[in-house]
């Protein structure tokens, strides 16, 4: 909803759809995860209270959230002030697809990782251990795959050359993000080495 308060042009249907695809991902994923791990979201809702995070991800952790809010506030105030050059009908309807597919992955990762904290940290206390079912299966971290295709449809979908700049910002966090995470958990979580040996990946399958 954010493009829209912002730029104040209600029959934006670019920005209809996008908030629709956030609210609704949202909403169900979260209801899916509750439902099959009550406790992740009680998790999930502590963030920055919790005791043991990794010190790195204290800074990491509220950037990236950070980036996230920026996307749609960019765009808004570019389609307010200085509207870009508009992509075409095709582009739109591909990125709307891609926007679908990324929350899709990281709503399944979501769903399938019962230790999905929104803060880095072995959770000894839940019994911390490696995930290796549903999207896990393919990839180490599924769930930043999820972000990493969705941001940059977003300036496509919303006609927005500037927000190009915030989902550079996310981009490169997210990189970072899952190569501390990785080391982390190589380092600390029993059975992830033999994991990661298993799956070769991190963040895209075949690439990296």
């Amino acid at each position: 909803m954010l493009p829209l308060i912002v730029s104040w042009q209600w029959d934006w249907w670019e920005a209809w759809v996008y908030a629709a695809v956030s609210i609704f991902g949202f909403v169900i994923s979260r209801y899916l995860a509750g439902r099959r791990n009550p406790d992740l979201l009680v998790e999930r809702g502590k963030f920055l209270q919790h005791q043991n995070p990794e010190p790195w991800d204290k800074i990491l952790s509220p950037l990236l959230g950070l980036a996230g809010g920026l996307i749609p506030l960019a765009a808004g105030l570019d389609a307010r002030f200085v509207p870009s050059p508009e992509f075409g009908l095709g582009l739109k309807i591909i990125a709307i697809a891609v926007l679908l597919l990324g929350y899709v992955i990281g709503s399944y990762a979501l769903i399938a990782n019962k230790f999905f904290s929104g803060m880095v940290r072995i959770q000894a206390e839940h019994g911390h251990h490696v995930i290796n079912t549903g999207p896990y299966r393919w990839m180490r971290h599924p769930g930043y795959l999820g972000a990493l295709i969705t941001y940059p449809v977003i300036p496509i979908l919303l006609d927005s050359w500037w927000t190009f700049i915030p989902v550079i910002f996310a981009i490169i966090i997210i990189i970072l993000r899952t190569k501390k995470e990785d080391d982390t958990l190589q380092e600390k979580l029993d059975g992830y080495r033999e994991y990661a040996k298993w799956v070769r990946y991190r963040l895209i399958p075949g690439v990296w």
